[in-house]
């Protein structure tokens, strides 16, 4: 497998990562172990997950995706394997938030306990704080990574603008800089990120490491009616944001290159992400080895001009604001 820079950094990762977010909500502690079992012995090495996961469900309080993947490197002993990512910032509750100096050192010391770690790869800014002076951030990060306990960092849900800042922030005060960007980015969800984060993650060198790669599972084609979603963990969303006339026109497209391809919609969409030179490694979730296996494929499927540009169209955007 053909491993992919993270940003300027010296740490290198699969072209898919794992989104760890299902870790003690969909997927419990076995199956947690099971897939990331999988992971590793297809080769891959790179994990995502937040201290928030899986807060959303009922009894939870966060951090039980961090758990979980730290009973697994411990109980493995294979944390030289795989590559950290994580984050902070989302609000816990109980007023625990933001990217304070006071709350990130207590967000990260959190946080390696429940991974059983002395470090993190990749530690991101979850959310952006506009409260709190971006320097004060990148302060404490500089902190971090002098202790050793960060080897980089990362800006999630960051707009552009913010993004920039940061970066020439850390560029005139001799900071750390975010190394990478976790946007909302897929075949459906493209004029936020191609707008104006897209051309800033290529012209300053910033890795992309994609959330929802397959739209909350609507581009694996399995939700195409309302029916569809009926008791799943995420039809709302799937609903109210992609069965439409765009969506469905999308799946449309999907199912005929998969059938040329002879693969799976969801393995050309994430192949689709990976051919773009802005993304290094977009997150996708199973909740099952097989699926997981099946998503695993997209990092051998390789789309030619053509295909990509049949994709790009159906799922073109400009079009839709056009006056």
């Amino acid at each position: 497998m053909t491993m992919r820079r993270l940003g300027q950094t010296e740490i290198m990762v699969s072209p898919l990562c794992f989104g760890g977010n299902v870790f003690g909500w969909t997927a419990d502690e076995p199956t947690s172990f099971a897939l990331l079992d999988a992971f590793l012995a297809e080769g891959f090495n790179f994990i995502d997950t937040a201290d928030c996961y899986s807060i959303w469900v009922p009894g939870h309080k966060g951090g039980e995706s961090e758990t979980i993947i730290g009973r697994w490197m411990k109980a493995r002993g294979n944390r030289k394997k795989v590559v950290i990512a994580t984050k902070v910032g989302w609000d816990m509750g109980a007023g625990k938030k933001g990217l304070s100096k006071a709350y990130i050192r207590e967000g990260v010391e959190a946080s390696l306990r429940r991974l059983q770690t002395d470090y993190i790869d990749l530690y991101q800014s979850h959310v952006d704080d506009a409260s709190t002076p971006q320097e004060e951030t990148l302060s404490c990060y500089a902190e971090l990574i002098k202790a050793g306990k960060v080897r980089a960092i990362g800006a999630s849900n960051f707009g552009a603008p913010r993004l920039a800042e940061a970066l020439d922030l850390a560029e005139k005060h001799g900071l750390p800089r975010y190394e990478t960007l976790q946007p909302l980015y897929n075949l459906y969800d493209r004029e936020i990120f191609e707008k104006e984060l897209e051309p800033l993650c290529l012209a300053r060198g910033i890795g992309v490491i994609n959330y929802y790669s397959l739209a909350a599972g609507f581009l694996t084609g399995k939700y195409r009616t309302q029916a569809d979603l009926k008791d799943r963990a995420r039809g709302q969303r799937i609903g109210s944001t992609y069965l439409n006339d765009r969506g469905l026109a999308i799946l449309i497209a999907l199912d005929a290159v998969a059938a040329e391809l002879r693969a799976t919609p969801a393995q050309v969409a994430l192949a689709w992400l990976m051919a773009r030179p802005s993304i290094t490694a977009p997150i996708a979730s199973a909740t099952s080895v097989t699926q997981f296996r099946e998503l695993a494929k997209a990092t051998r499927l390789k789309l030619n001009s053509a295909v990509i540009q049949r994709l790009d169209q159906a799922s073109q955007w400009k079009a839709k604001n056009a006056a």
